[in-house]
This record gives structure tokens, C-alpha cells and sequence, in this order.
């Protein structure tokens, strides 16, 4: 393609139209000379009102940019046709303009359009430049003739699985439009979903040109599942005739949740009341667009120009995709620029010989599409609708906003973003966690005008009931009263049933319900309990009620309540009264290390007491075997309170006093033990280890068709040992028959199954260890359904209240005139963990004591340490220190009072006498108390070394003269204080 240099063309910087009926030619030139004119086409529906204002304002950033950019030496030129809203007449289209040698072509408007035009593109060499194709299909196609600037629709998929996650919304149903545009989307949002784990239970599909019957028909179908959350993608026009039927049909009332993609929240604007207000409440997520001053001029502009060219369109409104129409126009113009002259704007074409040639082989090969295709890879700016940045030939977006419809208009609520999540501000720091918290989001009015977010599923009340499957049975658990005439269930009891109807009341919402046996029309079982939950699973039963336990078999293809039972299977054996008839039942009472404390306590205090009593009591005093037995007597009298010696010294009393208190509480304890050992009647277990039960290879029972038998096969039992038995009464009659005759000596069982067994028979047998860890009885519902969380707070609601013990005492009580509480009661002995208080106040009242004894002790007789032999190795002051407290404290007023002997006892003094050299009292038997000694007297205390030490400052030993200590050694000669021997 040649320049052209047109002289003296002058054209107005304004915007030029030129319609005719096979097309549009806008032709954009400049006065200045030497600009090349570079032919793009734009193909897009010219008979829709909303394609014309985004050709308008593709146009006008044709306009702007060379307005802004009068020294370039490019410039655009404008062939427009039309596709008649069809792929057919855009590939027409698009194979006119190619041969036309247009160097790019811009518009295919759908999806669909676009990927045939990007084929024609691949082969042509021409860039296809799309900014209305959202559809992530076309992402596969990895064509680098392809640009697509507008958002992936799948850039959005992220934002609304948080917002389901922020409300804790379990599953949502896709209504999206059935085509490539519509189809595109749903791997994306259904992975997104599941990252959340939220499950797609149904998908939707809505036909491009489906009429009222048909989405009437359609939304019925939905209004019978329990989903409420609705995610609707299709474009406008078809959006507002959907809501338009749900509002009819009550589907946009308090309850429903409805969230749309940007194929209709792009247009919101732009719709008319009639159509918003069907749409109260829903939620939308778009792009967003930031609102600055060039934007608002631009729109001014815009509205102003395009109102003089259409005058027939009323109050017009731009949306995102026609500003996308406009940033497309400054990058296709800057890309052209950049190659300007040194481009070579021509096409090269190859011969093709033959009558069979079609126009697709004589089309020819665009020689700078390679170029220009690079250049608009690298265009890089702030556009009206935010930052334009192509990446892989797709712009890049992170910002979308989320839109509330309330009212006359819609409110923003809050953003989404890549980093940081929902938040109600942006965060231009992108310091901020990734939020998916409904918090981060302001109020939201929902269907139906309601504050409240929407649990987002609900029993389909305008549908059927829900069918509860019920085993066939009779007993406390699940009685079944069927009518062998109507072959139909009359009636329904037990514990299950009850329990069952309690949590329906505490749902916060109304469930209607029927119940259906899981049985023959004879009024028999079908199969086991893992083939009755099976059914909930294939679709036949809504939810199974029973006595069903929680197994990680059936886990997999049903979901669980949270039990209403205990758990555990465990073993009942029969009971025997346990009242001791043996010889050394007194001994029974108390545990062994009681007694071994209880004893050492005796000896402790026994031996306290005389340390505390030796110095001034003649009753502790005498030969080492009368000390010792009068210690021992002292102590163990306390607990008959008989003793006849005296306690002198104030700590002595002390460590009595508390010592009696602990005696009497220990036999007051003892004797109430050991009077209900002898006779109250105590039932107890015949057999408490299953392992002497597989010692002694006796039979046990489980209940038939259970698990259990699996537990017991890998305890060992052999299959010649067990037995099966269907009700209260075989396991009672298989307990009569002893093992020997073909009885039991224990069954097994799950404990909910043993209540009623004890409730019936609680004088006979018990229920003992081992229990074998299980996860007791709970209702089993689809998987995946939402109603499981609202019944397990129910039942927890029911378990933690009044009305379970009312529900049990009204199928499991047992009779009180049967089985008195005086007889399940079983004494057990008496142990340390009930009395380790008392012990350690006694021990700790003792030590203390001890403690003030030996310091007031040490206090009194350290002068005669500290005057000793500075010689004398440390074990002989220790040695001088016992036997200084092996003799009588003359000073205590115990012998001052008596004479230094007590009227108690008959023992010889204690071989320990001094002498003095002054006027003092002798202590001896052959003296009156009131004679005085004038004659220095000695005793003798045999030892076998010397110590010399000075008498103490006061009385008794001496006041005003000295003493001499003479301690005899084993030659049986004397020293005397200055260190003389001297002879006895």
C-alpha cells in the first residue's frame, strides 16, 4: 500500500459518521502532510442500540487520540460492517474486510463470533481485537493473532466463591445461558466453588431465545430442591426476563439468595424500572471502574454526541464494555504508530490455480501482522476503565466490585481483589490478610427485603415431603406397627422415633415429613441396616431414622448427624452379692495403703511424743525396752482413747490433740465400711475380665446381624463359642442355661442396647468393662446436605436439655420396687485419696513440733559445745549433745514438783548424777528435798572419753560456783576438769 498525500485535506477533529447500508467507513485524516492512512475493520451488530453506543465510543477514541497525537504520521481508518447479530454474517463480514486488506479487525461482539474470526485471523496474519468475548473457552484457542480487552469471565469466578463462602452458603445452583458464552464459565465456577466446598448439586441451563413457558418451567423444577443460592450468568436482555418469571413464581422472596455476573450487572445501569424492580436484593459483581475526571468528561461528551446521532435512543448509558471499546481505539492507534512508516502495510497473496478454489485459499497474508501483532502485546496505560495491560493477548483486571440492587438503584457493598479478598474500602497498601468474612461487607438487603442473610437452602415446602425411612422392627428403639390389609405403617414409636421429633421441634423451621418402612409388604425386614442407610444414598429415602450406628463404611455415601446415644460397645455378665463371709474381712475397709500409713503414722507420733516427753516425764523414761513399748502403747491407745500416761510438755498435747482427731475419723470411717461389708447386700459382677472368659473358653452372645461380632472374632473368641440372640428375653433364657449347658457367661453389645436389657432385668445382671469404642446411634442423611448441621445442633439442643432424660426414663427406667438403689450400691474399700489431708495435718503438726523442740533444745545447751575440748571431732559434740538429752530436764517444773521422780512408775533413776562444790540440792532418792549437802557428792556417767566444758550460768547445775562434769571411761578411771585422773 502506497502513501497518499492528499493536498490541502482538511477534516474536522470531530467525530465523522458515514452510514451506508453495507457498512460504515469512517475515515480520519489530518491537514498536516506525509500520514499514512491504515484500513482496520469493526464488525459488530449496527442494528442494537447497545452496540451502537460502544461503536460510538470506539469511534470517539479513534477521534481523541489523533486530537491528542496530531504529529503522528498514522492514522486510522474505519471499515465497519455488520454481523446481523449472527456468527454466520461476522465471518461474512470479517472474510470481507480481509480481502479489503484491512490490517486488524475489531468487534466480534459474542464469543461464538469470535472464534471462527480468530481462525480467519491465524491464517490472514490479522489481529483480531475483541472486547465484548469474555468467554473462557476462547483462552484454550492460544492464538497470537488473538486480543481480547476486555475480562475474562473467569476472572470473576474467584470473587463470588468468596462471597458464598463469607455466608457459609453449602450449595449453589449455576442458571447460566446455553451457549458458548454461557457454558464457558461453569468448569471455572464450579472449581472455585469446590475450593470453598460448596457443591454444585444441579446445573441450570436456560436456552438464548427460551420463552416464558420454558424458564417458568424451568425455575418450578428448582423451587422443589432445597438450594437457594443462584449464580446467573447470560446476558442482560435474557437476565431480566428470568427474574422477571422468578418474581412471578415467588422465587425472589425472603429466603432465595441470587448473585449475578457482570454479563448483567454491566448493564445495570441502563435498565428500565420495570426490569430493577424484579431484581430487588440480588447481588452483583463487575469490574471496576474507577471514577475520574476524565471519565466524567468523557461520558459528557459522549452522551452530547451520540443524543445528536441518535436522537430515537433515550437517555443513553454507557457501561464498561463500551469504555473497554474506547481504551481498545488509543492501543490499536499507538501499536499502529509504533510501526508507523517502517510498516509495510500490504498483503501478499498466493497463486491458486483451479476451478475449486474458494475464497478462504485466495485470501491473502497480511506482511505486517507479526509486527503490529507485537506491538499491541507491549501497549501499556491508564485508560478510562482503569490500567490497560495485555498479557498472553488478555487484559489484565484485579479489582471488581460487588453491587447490591435495593430500591430505585443499586448500592456498592464492598470490593474484591487477588490479595486482599472482600473489604468494604480498597486497600491501596495491599497490606490487609485476604478477607472472605460476610463482615467485610456492608449491609445487604436481601430477596423478600429481609436483613438477614439467608441460610441459602430450605426444605421444598411446595414439593413433596420429605421420606424418612425407618427399619422394620419392634422394639424400644424402632416399633413399627404395620397394617397387613393397607400394606402401610400406622403407627411409628420408640426412643429413636422420640428422639427424632424432638429435634424436628428444635429446627428453626418446619419440616414436613412422612415415615416409610424399610421392609417387604409382609411387614419383614429387607436387608441389613447398611443396606437401609444404602437407600438415603440412591435417592430412595430422604433421611434414615433409627437405631443406626455411625460407621466409616457407611460414611462414604451418607452424611451423619452427631450421635444421640452414648457410644461404646460393652459386656454384660450377671451379678452375685458380694458380702465378705471370709475370715480377714476386717481387713476389707481399708485399702493396703491405707493400713501401711495408717501404721507408720502409729510409730511416727509414738516416737514424737517420747522425743517430746523423754527429758520430763518419768513415764518415758527407764530401760530401752520400757521407752520403747511405752511409745508404741501410747500410740496405739489413741484409738481406743485408754491410755494412763501422763503428756506434760504443751507440743506433746499439740501432737495429741490432732493425732486423736485423725484416730477418730479414721475409726468412725472403719467401722461404717466394715457394718455395710457385713450387711448390705452388694451386687457385683460374677466375671470382670473378658480375658478369663477366653481362658476358661466359655460361650458369650451378641446380638444378631450386628458388627459386633467382628470385635469379637478379633478378641479371639472362637465361632463355637458364640451365639446370636434377637431379644431381651433370649439373652435372659441363654444367661439361664449357664455356658455349661449351652448358656452364656457374657454378651456383648452396643450400650444403647443393653438399657432396656438392664432397665428389665437390672437385679439379675451389670454391665462392665471393657467398652470397645464406637460412635453410638445418629440419622443419616444425603451426602453433602445442609440440613445435617441444623439437626446436630438440634440434637444437641434435645441431649443437653430435660427432654432426652424424659425420652429415656420413658423406654429405658427401670423398676425402682425391683431394683432398689440400696442394692445396685457396691462398697468399695476405703482408700488413702479420701484421707491424705488428715495424714498430712498430723505429720505436719508433728514436724513443727519437732522443729521448736530441737531449736529450743540446741538454744539451752550450746554453751556446753562451745566450751568442749577444742579437739573433739564433731561426731563426739553430737555424741556429748545425746547425752545431754538422754538426762532429766531438772528444770522442768515436773521435778521440781515431784522431787525428780514420778509417782507413776517404778523404774530405777536414770544413771546420771554430778557433783558440786557449792550449797545446791541433791537429787537423789536417799535425800530429803529439803536437806542441804555440805559435802561435795559425786555420780557417774560412764563414757568412754573426757570433755570438759564450764557449768552453766544458772540453775540447777550452779549459780555462784563451778561445776565438774566426769565422764568414766571404759579402764574405769576418772578425769577431772583439769584433766587428772582421779579414782572411783
Amino acid at each position: 500500500m502506497s502513501k497518499v498525500d492528499p493536498p490541502n485535506l482538511v477534516f474536522s477533529l470531530s467525530f465523522l459518521l458515514f452510514a451506508c447500508p453495507v457498512g460504515i467507513l469512517v475515515v480520519m485524516a489530518q491537514s498536516s502532510r506525509g500520514t499514512v492512512p491504515v484500513k482496520v475493520g469493526v464488525v459488530l451488530n449496527l442494528t442494537s442500540a447497545i452496540w451502537k453506543m460502544r461503536l460510538s465510543s470506539f469511534n470517539m477514541g479513534v477521534s481523541d487520540f489523533y486530537a491528542s497525537h496530531a504529529n503522528h504520521t498514522t492514522r486510522l481508518v474505519i471499515h465497519a460492517r455488520d454481523s446481523n447479530g449472527d456468527v454466520v454474517g461476522a465471518a461474512a463480514a470479517a472474510l470481507d474486510l480481509i480481502k479489503n486488506e484491512v490490517q486488524a479487525i475489531v468487534g466480534p461482539e459474542t464469543s461464538k463470533q469470535a472464534n471462527f474470526m480468530i481462525g480467519l485471523g491465524d491464517r490472514a496474519r490479522v489481529p483480531i481485537i475483541s472486547f465484548s468475548a469474555k468467554s473462557p473457552s476462547l483462552t484454550s484457542l492460544r492464538s497470537p493473532y488473538f486480543f481480547r480487552t476486555a475480562k475474562n469471565d473467569s476472572a470473576q469466578v474467584k470473587a463470588i466463591s468468596a462471597i458464598v463462602q463469607a455466608f457459609g452458603w453449602r450449595e449453589a445452583v449455576p442458571i447460566y445461558v446455553a451457549n458458548e458464552f454461557g457454558e464457558g464459565i461453569i468448569p471455572y465456577l464450579t472449581d472455585a466453588l469446590q475450593e470453598v466446598d460448596t457443591r454444585i448439586p444441579y446445573r441450570s441451563p436456560i436456552p438464548q431465545l427460551a420463552t416464558d413457558d420454558q424458564i417458568v418451567a424451568e425455575l418450578n423444577k428448582l423451587m422443589k430442591m432445597r438450594t437457594r443460592v443462584f449464580i446467573v450468568h447470560m446476558s442482560a436482555s435474557l437476565g431480566c426476563q428470568l427474574f422477571a418469571k422468578a418474581k412471578e413464581v415467588g422465587m425472589m422472596d425472603k429466603g432465595y439468595v441470587w448473585i449475578m455476573t457482570d454479563g448483567i450487572t454491566n448493564s445495570i445501569d441502563s435498565l428500565d424500572s420495570s426490569a430493577f424492580d424484579s431484581m430487588q436484593g440480588v447481588l452483583g459483581v463487575r469490574t471496576y471502574v474507577p471514577n475520574t475526571k476524565e471519565l466524567e468528561n468523557f461520558t459528557m461528551r459522549w452522551k452530547t454526541q451520540f443524543q445528536k446521532e441518535n436522537a430515537t435512543i433515550l437517555n443513553p448509558e454507557l457501561d464498561v464494555i463500551g469504555l473497554w471499546a474506547y481504551d481498545s481505539a488509543f492501543a490499536l492507534a499507538m501499536a499502529v504508530e509504533q510501526i508507523g512508516g517502517n510498516g509495510n502495510f500490504s498483503f501478499k497473496y498466493v497463486n491458486v490455480s483451479g476451478s475449486s478454489s474458494t475464497d478462504l485459499e485466495t485470501i491473502g497474508i497480511n506482511q505486517n501482522g507479526p509486527q503490529l501483532a507485537r506491538a499491541l502485546s507491549n501497549q501499556k496505560f491508564k485508560g478510562l476503565a482503569g490500567d490497560f495491560r495485555l498479557v498472553d493477548g488478555q487484559l489484565q483486571t484485579s479489582i471488581l466490585e460487588i453491587l447490591n440492587a435495593n430500591g430505585s438503584g443499586r448500592k456498592r457493598i464492598g470490593f474484591w481483589t487477588q490479595k486482599n479478598g472482600l473489604g468494604k474500602m480498597l486497600d491501596p497498601t495491599n497490606r490487609t490478610s485476604y478477607s472472605t468474612s460476610n463482615t467485610s461487607l456492608e449491609p445487604i438487603i436481601w430477596p423478600g427485603d429481609s436483613v438477614d442473610p439467608p441460610k441459602g437452602w430450605e426444605i421444598p415446602i411446595k414439593g413433596k415431603k420429605l421420606q424418612i425411612g425407618i427399619p422394620m422392627k419392634n422394639d424400644d428403639f424402632v416399633n413399627v406397627t404395620y397394617d397387613p390389609i393397607t400394606k402401610q405403617t400406622k403407627n411409628v414409636t420408640g426412643y429413636s422415633i422420640d428422639v427424632f421429633k424432638a429435634a424436628l421441634v428444635e429446627l428453626p423451621y418446619p419440616v414436613p415429613c412422612d415415615f416409610i418402612s424399610f421392609g417387604l409388604p409382609n411387614g419383614t425386614s429387607t436387608g441389613t441396616y447398611n443396606d437401609f442407610v444404602y437407600q438415603v444414598s440412591i435417592g430412595k429415602f430422604d433421611a434414615a431414622v433409627g437405631d443406626i450406628t455411625i460407621r466409616a463404611n457407611r460414611s462414604l455415601y451418607v452424611d451423619f448427624t452427631l450421635p444421640y446415644t452414648e457410644s461404646g460397645v460393652s459386656m454384660v455378665v450377671p451379678i452375685k452379692d458380694g458380702r465378705r463371709k471370709d475370715a480377714w474381712v476386717f481387713l476389707k475397709p481399708l485399702t493396703w495403703d491405707l493400713w501401711l500409713t495408717t501404721g507408720c503414722f502409729f510409730i511416727f507420733i509414738g516416737f514424737a511424743v517420747w522425743v517430746l516427753e523423754h527429758r520430763i516425764n518419768e513415764d518415758f523414761r527407764g530401760p530401752p525396752h520400757h521407752q520403747i513399748g511405752t511409745s508404741f502403747w501410747f500410740s496405739f491407745s489413741t484409738m481406743v482413747f485408754a491410755r494412763k500416761e501422763r503428756v506434760v510438755s504443751n507440743l506433746a498435747r499439740f501432737v495429741v490433740i490432732v493425732w486423736c482427731f485423725v484416730v477418730l475419723i479414721l475409726t468412725q470411717s472403719y467401722t461404717g465400711s466394715l457394718a455395710s461389708l457385713l450387711t448390705v447386700q452388694q451386687l457385683q459382677p460374677a466375671v470382670n475380665d473378658v480375658n478369663q472368659i477366653l481362658k476358661n473358653k466359655q460361650n458369650v452372645a451378641y446380638l444378631e446381624s450386628s458388627f459386633v461380632y467382628g470385635i469379637l472374632k478379633q478378641l479371639g473368641f472362637d465361632d463355637r463359642n458364640l451365639k446370636t440372640y434377637k431379644s431381651p428375653e433370649e439373652l435372659h433364657e441363654l444367661f439361664t442355661n449357664k455356658s455349661g449347658n449351652g448358656g452364656i457367661a457374657a454378651a456383648f453389645d452396643e450400650t444403647p442396647y443393653l438399657k432396656p436389657f438392664l432397665a428389665k432385668y437390672c437385679d439379675k445382671y451389670t454391665m462392665v468393662e471393657p467398652t470397645f469404642k464406637t460412635n453410638g446411634f445418629a440419622f443419616a442423611f444425603p451426602k453433602d446436605s445442609p440440613i445435617v448441621g441444623d439437626f446436630s445442633r438440634a440434637i444437641l439442643k434435645v441431649t443437653e436439655g430435660k427432654k432426652i432424660k424424659d425420652i429415656e426414663d420413658k423406654w429405658f427406667k427401670a423398676n425402682e420396687s425391683i431394683c432398689p438403689e440400696s442394692k445396685k450400691m457396691s462398697s468399695a474399700s476405703l482408700g488413702l485419696d479420701s484421707f491424705w489431708g488428715l495424714f498430712l495435718i498430723a505429720g505436719l503438726a508433728s514436724t513443727l513440733a519437732l522443729i521448736i523442740f530441737v531449736a529450743m533444745f540446741l538454744h539451752s545447751n550450746m554453751h556446753f559445745l562451745k566450751g568442749s575440748d577444742p579437739n573433739a571431732s564433731k561426731w563426739k559434740r553430737i555424741q556429748l549433745l545425746f547425752g545431754i538429752f538422754d538426762q532429766k530436764d531438772l528444770s522442768s517444773h515436773t521435778f521440781r514438783k515431784s522431787g525428780g521422780s514420778s509417782p507413776n512408775t517404778n523404774c530405777p533413776p536414770t544413771p546420771f548424777s554430778y557433783y558440786t562444790n557449792g550449797s545446791t540440792t541433791q537429787d537423789s532418792p536417799e535425800h530429803s528435798p529439803d536437806a542441804q549437802v555440805t559435802q561435795p557428792t559425786q555420780h557417774t556417767v560412764h563414757y568412754d572419753h573426757q570433755l570438759t566444758f564450764p557449768s552453766p550460768p544458772s540453775s540447777p547445775y550452779n549459780s555462784d560456783h563451778q561445776s565438774n562434769f566426769i565422764f568414766q571411761v571404759h579402764d574405769d578411771h576418772d578425769f577431772n576438769r583439769d584433766g587428772a585422773e582421779t579414782t572411783n
